[in-house]
């Protein structure tokens, strides 16, 4: 499984509902997360790749696609 199929299971796991975004789509101005979902999904990456996430970078424009996050989690590894 590549990078960005394990950010789009991670985020069905999230928001519970069989979503299939764009990779340059924006998660949150489509309504896929809120805020409220983005610890979840922050927690949820961090297990997956084995990476810790700092509270000062969650920020939903830091993970706002799946393009951005897959970026974001190549510089971590």
């Amino acid at each position: 499984m590549n990078p960005q199929d394990k950010i789009l299971a991670i985020i069905r796991k999230v928001v519970k509902k069989d979503v299939s975004p764009a990779p340059d789509e924006s998660l949150f101005d489509s309504g896929i997360l809120d805020s409220f979902a983005l610890p979840d999904m922050i927690g949820e990456l961090e297990k997956e790749f084995s990476i810790r996430i700092p509270d000062s970078e969650a920020r939903p424009r830091k993970f706002e696609s799946i393009e951005r996050i897959e970026q974001y989690i190549a510089g971590r590894v």
